[in-house]
């Protein structure tokens, strides 16, 4: 058995921090973004599609890569790549920039994510993967909760006389009084520290398994002939996209139909949304115990439509707690939808992951199609394009025939076990007190 390094799981668990840190501050900047630059909503939309252009551009090859450079160097070569992109936007906080910014970050971020997982399986112990796995799901919702906070801190702290020196630092760097592009610099600040720390660090050896092996260029062209393959693909485009068009334009949304300052009440609600995300996740392997995946999905699909109903079409008390909730009501979806796609083919799971990945690109795609309809019909009438997402998902729920089922049992067979595994384990440690 392997021995554990905790020290790098703990690094691990950091990177994750890290990427969802900076890559879900977008929501609460965009508003002040498009105030800032005059932007269209089209125009607004090009920013998180350049950024998740990124990872449909990125995410096979990434994996080809890595392979052959190894994690550490791969590792270096995507943090470099984002403190280069942070860095430009920084010095030069022009629209342009912002895209170029976005999609070099992207690169990085999509690199760092093909990385992590065979790591943390190697750094952590094939026996505790599945712990460690639901660990990083909770630090990188921790982190879309904090992000938003840090944000509107810093528009506080930076529009009055600075007391905190890393503050003051951060707002004398800032160019064209844009306060908020201090965010830039922070991030600067730590993709440099995390470049420094996993350049001091050894790393052991991953050893790839079958299912986490990039494929040659013919067995992605055998998958892509598949239908099934394709229908997955395009579920993991409709689950981003609605993720993304959420996260994005809540807060432009609620400034443009009731008022909600971006910096205050908006960036609450894009952080509840991440957080309530996060517990739905946690309460999703409960109930994901007791149904079949594929009803888990389509109730969370129907929720999800009377959530974002209420949120668009509600007053501002409704649409300030809708949105927010709806975060809770899609959190079981990629994961449910992802894994039901591996469960329905018999091989090639490390291409069909590279594939679906791919899909990631949603993030770009329905955002910028709810942008661009906004500027013809308005944002409200544009989020309407959701539904499609959802009924989508709804559809791969109902369509979908997976090789092998999740086990379920009833909450009397859950509670038992429970049970059994507590007495199992109070033996143990009475066996253990008499030994000694």
């Amino acid at each position: 058995m392997q021995q554990r390094n905790n020290f790098l799981v703990g690094v691990i668990l950091l990177i994750w921090f890290v990427i969802s840190f900076v890559t879900n501050i977008l929501g609460p900047l965009m508003p002040i973004i498009i105030d800032t630059y005059g932007l269209s909503l089209t125009m607004a939309s090009f920013l998180p599609f350049s950024f998740f252009l990124a990872y449909g551009v990125m995410s096979v090859p990434a994996g080809m890569m890595i392979e052959r450079l190894g994690e550490k160097r791969s590792m270096l070569i995507a943090f470099a790549l984002n403190f280069t992109g942070a860095l430009i936007f920084a010095f030069n906080p022009q629209y342009s920039m912002a895209l170029a910014s976005l999609f070099i970050i992207g690169i990085g971020m999509a690199m760092l994510q093909v990385i992590i997982n065979p790591l943390m399986r190697t750094a952590g112990g094939e026996e505790h993967f599945a712990f460690f796995s639901v660990m990083g799901q909770l630090v990188f919702g921790l982190a879309s909760f904090v992000s938003p906070f840090v944000f509107s801190y810093l528009m506080k702290e930076l529009a009055q006389p600075v007391s905190n020196p890393l503050v003051n630092a951060l707002g004398g760097l800032v160019k064209n009084g844009l306060h908020w592009t201090a965010l830039y610099w922070l991030f600067s600040v730590i993709f440099l520290v995390m470049l420094v720390l996993l350049a001091l660090i050894k790393m052991p050896a991953v050893e790839l398994k079958e299912d986490e092996k990039a494929g040659a260029a013919a067995v992605y062209l055998e998958l892509l002939k598949k239908r099934d393959v394709r229908l997955f693909f395009l579920g993991i485009v409709a689950y981003v996209g609605t993720e993304q068009s959420l996260a994005n334009w809540m807060s432009e949304f609620l400034k443009r139909y009731h008022q909600v300052d971006p910096a205050t009440g908006g960036a609450n609600a894009v952080a509840w949304f991440w957080g309530l995300m996060t517990i739905g996740c946690l309460l999703g392997l409960a109930v994901l115990k007791l149904w079949d995946s594929k009803l888990v999905l389509k109730t969370a699909c129907m929720l999800s439509v009377v959530a974002i109903s209420v949120a668009l079409l509600g007053n501002r008390s409704l649409s300030l707690w809708a949105f927010p909730a709806a975060g809770f009501t899609i959190s079981v979806m990629f994961s449910v939808v992802f894994s039901l796609a591996l469960n329905s083919v018999s091989r090639h799971h490390g291409s069909f992951s590279g594939i679906l990945c791919s899909g990631i690109f949603g993030g770009a795609l329905v955002p910028f199609i709810v942008g661009a309809l906004g500027d013809a019909i308005g944002l409200r009438y544009a989020m309407l394009f959701l539904y499609i997402t959802l009924g989508y998902l709804y559809f791969i729920a109902a369509y979908a025939k997976p090789l092998v089922n999740n086990k379920t049992m009833t909450l009397k067979e859950l509670f038992s076990r429970k049970k059994n595994d507590n007495e199992k384990n109070k033996h143990r440690s009475v066996a253990g007190i008499d030994r000694s």
